[in-house]
């Protein structure tokens, strides 16, 4: 297994909360990548980039795999987001 690494990718978003759902969806839509580890995404003001903010709860569920709900969902922890 190879070295982890970080990709920063700038982008505007009008407030912490929609950067939250951007970062989400970009996550989510290269997920399938064996590369990509979706759950442990977080985003950050430009000037205090280090205070991140967590997108997914990512906590370990019973059976091995980890939470996919973002990180202030309500009730139980799941492996797949609601729809």
């Amino acid at each position: 297994m190879g070295e982890r690494f970080v990709a920063h990718l700038p982008f505007t978003a009008s407030d912490l909360s929609a950067a939250g759902h951007f970062a989400g969806t970009l996550a989510r839509s290269v997920s399938f990548l064996s590369e990509v580890d979706a759950g442990e995404v977080t985003v950050s003001f430009e000037d205090a980039q280090g205070v991140r903010h967590r997108v997914f709860c990512d906590l370990p569920l019973p059976d091995r795999r980890r939470c996919a709900r973002r990180v202030d969902h309500d009730g139980p922890c799941a492996p797949r987001p609601p729809r």
